[in-house]
C-alpha cells in the first residue's frame, strides 16, 4: 500500500517524530514532488504517490535511532514493512545511500527522494557541497574512512542530479526558489 499524505503524518505522530524531523521531512517532500511532476511532463513514468509517500517517511525512524543508534534507514523500511507500506520500503531504505543506479537507466522514485534529502539541512534548502559540509561537521568525527565515504556517495548524488537535471527545463540551483515557503 502505498500511504496518503494523510496516513503519513499519522505515522510521523505514531512514531514520535521530532518536529525538526518533520520540518525536514516536508521540505524533502517539496524538491522531491516538484522534481517528480516535472519529470514526468518531460515524459518520465513516475509514480508522484510513490514520491510524495516515500519523501515523507524517509526519516520515519530517524528520531529512535538518535536514541538507539540504529541505522535509521534500515529500521526505517522495516516500520513500513510491518505497516504493509511495502511500495515504499526500498524508497526509505535506500534514501541514504542508492545500492544501484544506472545513468542511462529509467528515473526511478527512490533516486529523487535520495537527491532531495541531500538537498536540505534541516528544513533549509542548501547546494550538495553545503549538505556534505554539514553531514560531515555532525556525524564525521574525524574518521576519514566515514569522511571519504561520504565523499564517494556525494559523488554518486552528483551523478544523480546530472542524470535528473538532463531531463529537466532547470537547473539545481533553482529549486530554492521555485518551492513555496
Amino acid at each position: 500500500m502505498i500511504p496518503s499524505e494523510e496516513q503519513c503524518f499519522a505515522l510521523m505522530t505514531k512514531y514520535d517524530m521530532l518536529e525538526n524531523i518533520k520540518a525536514h521531512s516536508i521540505v524533502v517532500e517539496r524538491i522531491a514532488s516538484l522534481m517528480a511532476r516535472a519529470l514526468r511532463e518531460a515524459g518520465e513514468n513516475l509514480s508522484l504517490e510513490l514520491v510524495t509517500a516515500g519523501a515523507l517517511m524517509h526519516d520515519i525512524a530517524k528520531t529512535q535511532s538518535l536514541k538507539t543508534k540504529e541505522n535509521h534507514s534500515v529500521k526505517g523500511s522495516e516500520i513500513c514493512l510491518q505497516n504493509h507500506l511495502n511500495e515504499i520500503a526500498d524508497i526509505v531504505a535506500e534514501h541514504v545511500v542508492l545500492k544501484s543506479f544506472s545513468k542511462e537507466g529509467p528515473v526511478l522514485e527512490k533516486e529523487i527522494v535520495y537527491y532531495a534529502d541531500k538537498r536540505v539541512n534541516h528544513d533549509k534548502i542548501v547546494s550538495l557541497e553545503e549538505r556534505l559540509d554539514y553531514l560531515i561537521k555532525q556525524y564525521g568525527n574525524g574518521d576519514e574512512r566515514l569522511i571519504r565515504r561520504m565523499g564517494k556517495n556525494f559523488d554518486l548524488c552528483k551523478q544523480v542530479e546530472s542524470k535528473l537535471f538532463s531531463k529537466l527545463h532547470f537547473a539545481p540551483e533553482d529549486v530554492a526558489g521555485m518551492i513555496q515557503p
